[in-house]
């Protein structure tokens, strides 16, 4: 029997509230896109006592900026922001060039650790827990993830409290609770990343087709979520 949204809203701040409480200090990865927002939602609402970071790789959409400051001023509360260093930034640009990530793979990866993976094992440091708004049919990368799982690449545990919600159950939400969300979803961006890495998608493409778009399905993490270094919680 197909789950309430009321339900799914229900367990998810049930989640979130049994998080707080077995693994503080936790924080929540906030990409702002519509699942985070939804996330970011609840928190506010339900469980504000759980932190709230973001990266900042230095290429988002300013549409992307533009909703971190609406969120921090909805909400009323602060978000910490990562950035990437500055050391690891300038070393790259000077070796490969400011879009070597067309190139290949590996020079892909690469920025991503630099912009992404390096900053977030700072913002994860001295926590007990993170919290993702990754959903299963995001991805085929995506559909073997748990609810929750040690994440043994940053040394705790990981939780995916919308995993099995529905991208309609998401939109619902949204629009339910008067949620802000990011202006490029409007234009035909479902999932938003770095914005040379992103583009719209047509109808019939994937919710992901937009996101490294000249790779294979298969490559297409940017290496916060290794699915083959986590364990499921029993």
């Amino acid at each position: 029997m197909k789950m309430s949204l009321e339900v799914r809203v229900e367990s998810a701040i049930a989640l979130l509230n049994k998080i707080a409480d077995e693994y503080e200090p936790t924080v929540f990865a906030n990409s702002f896109g519509a699942e985070d927002m939804v996330l970011t939602d609840l928190i506010a609402r339900h469980v504000s006592r759980i932190g709230i970071i973001s990266l900042d790789t230095g290429r988002l959409h300013q549409e992307t900026y533009d909703l971190m400051q609406k969120t921090a001023e909805h909400y009323g509360i602060c978000i910490q922001v990562f950035f990437p260093r500055h050391d690891l930034v300038e070393g790259y640009l000077a070796e490969h060039g400011s879009n070597a990530f067309y190139g290949s793979v590996e020079l892909r990866k690469q920025c991503c650790n630099i912009r992404k993976v390096e900053p977030l094992k700072r913002a994860l440091a001295g926590k007990k827990a993170w919290i993702t708004g990754l959903r299963r049919e995001q991805a085929p990368t995506r559909s073997d993830l748990a609810v929750s799982a040690f994440d043994e690449a940053n040394g705790l545990q990981k939780f995916n409290p919308l995993l099995d919600w529905s991208l309609d159950e998401v939109w619902g939400y949204i629009r339910e609770h008067g949620v802000p969300y990011n202006a490029l979803h409007d234009r035909s961006f479902p999932s938003i990343g770095c914005a040379p890495c992103t583009r719209a998608v047509a109808m019939v493409e994937d919710i992901r087709a937009g996101r490294w778009w000249w790779e294979s399905p298969a490559t297409k993490e940017c290496g916060l979520h290794v699915v083959a270094a986590m364990k499921k919680a029993a």
